[in-house]
């Protein structure tokens, strides 16, 4: 296995497995801590293990982490990747220095390259700024994620509240000096964390050919479309699933509700959940949600949904986030089990880790791009439902995409 890599979220793991198999690598994803034959693995050039870990107590996400690491490295992985999101999601307790802190130790390196940038989707450092678009961070809709609020937009203040480790910024005229430059500049920091600017797919080829010595890598997906590797050409297409379709909406964020609108503007059937009864009965909900699609003719696009204004977002409300992650899981879980559904887009980290973990799934197999960040994989679930999933971060993903994204399956 030429690569391993940690993802802190479910969406974050397809979304690096889908760039490392737009490298040509034959790349898999592993559900946390469960069971893989390991010839599928031994076959694998990039083994991803996604796990739930974003917004989960620090010591519980650095030991997950670290079984994860430990799982890849004995799998033969010769490096080992973190994945976290292009806005760096966290708070000043962690959880990406408490992790990458336990990962460096773990592997006894000492220092990686701390590289966020996601061009492709507006995500870019300059001056050690995170920027979203043409906002920084602090600016952007992240200011309100009812989980990690970011009101800071350099990474170092982010950052350096969750570690006692040293921090370097390297700007963007190194990276525009080339690879050796920036390469002596990474050897040169102090041991510890290396933020370093990109704001174009260029930057961020330069840092990887420059950081290909690091035994550790950390970043968002990005950054590993400049990785370089001895593999062949990338599977083909998918094998088929059965029919029936269906999105299910845990983000809150503005691009996920801009694909509300769209889809409903398109002719979806669109349904909110309650919120109060996903917290008062949330098995009634599910199941009421779960009987609402299958009334629907067997060609209409259900997109079921929490969040469709900002208004809907209720304050101190994790409760109600995870009341609704339990809905929708349930849902796909029950529309699934009676071979209702089997082409599922979920939108939203937390509900792709909670719908995954609801149907028994091992190990996802990464198929075609659907956008940058975004694509569909396929696999097998606890009791061997065959189903197409596409798991996306509410950020990513064209305006149009739960309408369009089923063209690309058999």
């Amino acid at each position: 296995m030429y690569i391993g890599a940690v993802a802190d979220d479910f969406t974050g793991a397809t979304d690096l497995a889908t760039t490392l198999r737009a490298r040509g690598m034959r790349a898999v994803v592993v559900i946390e801590d469960r069971p893989v034959d390991p010839a599928r693995l031994a076959d694998a050039d990039a083994v991803v293990v996604a796990l739930k870990t974003r917004t989960a107590p620090v010591a519980t996400a650095i030991a997950a982490s670290l079984r994860a690491v430990d799982r890849l490295v004995d799998a033969g992985a010769e490096r080992v990747y973190v994945k976290y999101c292009s806005t760096f999601d966290s708070t000043d307790e962690g959880n990406i220095g408490p992790v990458l802190d336990a990962v460096l130790a773990r592997l006894e390196a000492d220092r990686t390259v701390v590289v966020p940038s996601f061009p492709a989707n507006g995500r870019t450092v300059r001056e050690g700024l995170l920027y979203v678009g043409d906002d920084l961070l602090e600016d952007s809709s992240m200011r309100h994620h009812p989980l990690t609020p970011m009101t800071k937009s350099r990474v170092r203040d982010i950052l350096a509240p969750q570690t006692s480790a040293a921090i370097t910024e390297i700007p963007l005229h190194v990276v525009h000096e080339g690879v050796g430059a920036l390469r002596t500049a990474i050897d040169d920091a102090q041991p510890g964390y290396v933020i370093i600017d990109a704001v174009t797919d260029e930057d961020l080829a330069v840092i990887a050919a420059a950081s290909s010595h690091l035994r550790v890598l950390s970043g968002g997906a990005a950054l590993a479309a400049g990785i370089d590797a001895p593999v062949g050409a990338a599977t083909g297409a998918l094998a088929p699933v059965g029919p029936g379709r269906l999105v299910v909406c845990g983000s809150a964020s503005r691009k996920t509700r801009a694909q509300l609108a769209d889809a409903a503007a398109g002719g979806a059937a669109m349904r909110r959940i309650d919120l109060d009864r996903a917290v008062d009965h949330p098995q009634d909900e599910a199941a009421a949600v779960a009987a609402w699609v299958r009334g629907l003719p067997t060609d209409a696009v259900p997109v079921v949904y929490s969040v469709a204004e900002l208004t809907d977002v209720r304050a101190g409300s994790a409760d109600v986030s995870s009341a609704v992650e339990d809905v929708l899981a349930s849902v796909v879980s029950q529309l699934v089990a009676s071979n209702d559904v089997h082409r599922i887009i979920v939108a939203g980290g937390e509900t792709s880790g909670a719908v995954v973990q609801r149907l028994g799934i091992s190990m996802l197999e990464i198929g075609p791009q659907l956008a940058p960040g975004v694509c569909w994989s396929t696999a097998s679930t606890g009791d061997g439902h065959r189903v197409a999933l596409a798991l996306k971060s509410g950020n990513f993903g064209a305006d149009d995409l739960f309408t369009t994204a089923w063209e690309v399956l058999a």
